[in-house]
């Protein structure tokens, strides 16, 4: 038998934290406890396994043993958190000829193991696939012309692209609703990956795209052959889906192409008090604002710079949460993911629906050919944060590795991986680059409120005991980690973040709440002013069942803003805006988020 290979240490990296392992001469094996490896579990399990010549041998602490077996045959990788990698343990130096990793990506579903997905209604809707037996791993197309993708509202003028764009929705529509071409399998495609339809590989916990790290590659893929389909229906492989272009006043309202109810654009479940010319709200939360149209369009160009550029300052903040095989689902969602992106969902869809179809359910949302153009731009800002904001991809393997089922426009069954959907120039598409980019200076304004928090403090306004139910406003005064003022580099590594925990409320509900810092007791800030931090938007998506998740906010241009840069606390304060039943927040935080 060859001689153990096992280091005396071995460090494993995981999405965003590290765990220093460490082994015996004498058994040649490595022991250490799991729990860390759980961050967003409701139970958190303490494991202790070895890994040694003869394998991997767990056991649970807490008498829990339904999801561990011994031996290297019968583990179960995804609820251990530990996965199967060709290079040995991940992240671990040292540990080559071992075949385990203490994180895993999410692998690509298994379409027969597709269930009944949830409506927020509480009723389930059947949105699975087609199944196939042969699967196709992507390959990145041969080079040819660029599909250039452009705003929709450019497009009222162009009658040729149009009079495509409607064929091949007509086309789309007019296929068999098994055809995974068509229309309809097109919507539940989303629908199975967004409520629940589908379990991750050897767990009953569902595999879910929204509120993680996931959002903006599957949703790119997802985009990618939806207009691949619509080029093969037309015959015209150059063919480009056009992006809703909200993010600049000329887009801030509901495309024209959209709205003629001839059309195979059209959807009759929108909210008929946004048709156009009523501008869209880029903080939508329920009901509509009495505010003029130019206060409209200056709070959205400033929601715009803060969710792109000075709430941007990581990978975490801008992508959402890591997101891994055995994670519960919806850690937290991104900056574009939450504001606009959930506030638009909730703004066209009809509330005269049950569950505010189509566009504000994701079981329903790909019904209406909007939501394609809506998502298109929710891509753009990808692009752009890389092209022209100076931002990366994350360089984690959980990340990277991570797989989607799509089907092509052939009907072939598809296998892809997020590092192939990270330059849209070799998917063969790019974005009309002369559209105007307003926002990318419209900075918030400090209301330079009086001694708000000295005053809060000293009026025994403030919450104090969490968790605490948000069923009106509420203030809570957060100690910061550092009262000395950071320099330049310093906030370049470091980024200042405002941490709302374990906020849990019904997933079959819409909610907002919005966040102020150092506010005034008696009116909230304007959206386009530096006291407002941000929101809390959720689409509903489940039946009748709890979720939990975080918010984490950049407060460090914030803090700049209002001079509060040497404070040794800040008061919070959310005011709820939209949501049913009770909404608990766990907790509060000010933390120090390293922007790699």
């Amino acid at each position: 038998m060859a001689s153990s290979s096992l280091p005396p240490t071995a460090t494993l990296t995981g999405p965003y934290s590290t765990k220093t392992l460490s082994s015996s001469s004498s058994s040649s094996s490595i022991t250490t406890s799991l729990s860390p490896f759980f961050p967003n579990k409701s139970q958190k399990p303490t494991t202790q396994c070895s890994i040694s010549l003869g394998g991997v041998r767990c056991q649970a602490k807490n008498g829990d043993n339904d999801h561990l077996e011994q031996g290297l045959g019968r583990l179960d990788r995804r609820n251990m958190l530990i996965g199967l990698g060709a290079g040995g343990l991940y992240g671990a130096a040292g540990l080559e000829n071992n075949p385990f990793a203490f994180a895993a990506p999410i692998s690509a579903p298994d379409f027969t193991e597709c269930g009944p997905s949830d409506k927020p209604d509480g009723s389930t809707i059947d949105c699975c696939p087609p199944i196939t037996k042969t699967i196709i791993d992507f390959k990145l197309p041969d080079r040819g012309p660029l599909r250039i993708r452009r705003a929709a509202q450019d497009l009222e003028k162009d009658p040729v692209y149009l009079a495509k764009y409607k064929k091949a929705i007509a086309l789309m529509r007019a296929l068999p609703d098994d055809d995974p071409r068509s229309m309809a399998q097109q919507a539940m495609v989303h629908c199975s990956y967004c409520d629940g339809g589908y379990p991750q590989a050897g767990s009953d916990l569902e595999i879910q795209v929204h509120f993680c790290w996931l959002f903006y590659p599957f949703h790119r893929w997802y985009l990618y052959f939806y207009e691949k389909i619509m080029g093969e229906l037309i015959g015209d492989p150059t063919f480009a889906l056009p992006f809703w272009n909200w993010d600049a006043p000329a887009g801030m309202y509901i495309p024209k192409i959209f709205t003629d109810p001839t059309s195979s654009l059209y959807d009759q479940y929108r909210n008929s008090a946004h048709q156009p010319p009523k501008l869209l709200d880029l903080n939508y939360g329920g009901t509509d604002d009495d505010v003029d149209d130019a206060t409209r369009v200056k709070e959205n160009l400033t929601t715009m710079y803060q969710q792109m550029v000075s709430k941007a300052s990581s990978h975490r903040l801008f992508y959402g949460e890591p997101y891994s095989a055995g994670d519960d689902p919806s850690p937290g969602a991104g900056n574009i993911e939450s504001i606009p992106h959930n506030n638009i969902h909730l703004w066209t869809g009809d509330p005269n629906q049950t569950n505010g179809e189509d566009m504000g359910a994701f079981y329903s949302a790909g019904r209406d050919p909007l939501f394609y153009s809506h998502h298109s731009n929710v891509d753009r800002m990808w692009s752009i944060y890389k092209d022209l904001l100076g931002g990366t991809d994350i360089d984690k393997t959980d990340w990277l590795d991570t797989e989607f089922l799509f089907y092509d426009e052939k009907k072939n069954l598809v296998r892809v991986k997020v590092r192939d959907s990270l330059d849209t120039r070799k998917l063969g598409y790019v974005y009309d680059n002369k559209v105007p980019i307003p926002w990318l200076e419209a900075k918030p304004n400090p209301r330079k409120s009086q001694n708000k928090r000295k005053a809060a403090v000293s009026s025994g306004d403030l919450t104090t005991t969490f968790p605490a139910t948000l069923s009106d406003k509420i203030s809570v005064e957060v100690a910061r980690p550092s009262t000395t003022k950071r320099t330049s580099a310093q906030k370049k590594a470091q980024d200042e973040v405002l941490v709302i925990k374990g906020i849990e409320f019904a997933g079959n509900e819409p909610l907002k709440f919005d966040v102020f810092v150092n506010d005034d007791a008696d009116s909230e800030a304007g959206k386009d002013q530096s006291e407002f931090a941000g929101s809390f938007i959720h689409v509903p998506h489940k039946q009748k069942k709890n979720m939990k998740t975080n918010l984490r906010l950049s407060i460090t241009k914030l803090l700049e803003e209002l001079d509060a840069e040497t404070d040794t606390s800040l008061v919070v304060t959310l005011v709820p805006k939209l949501g049913k039943g009770p909404i608990t927040i766990g907790g509060f935080s000010i933390e120090l988020l390293n922007t790699t």
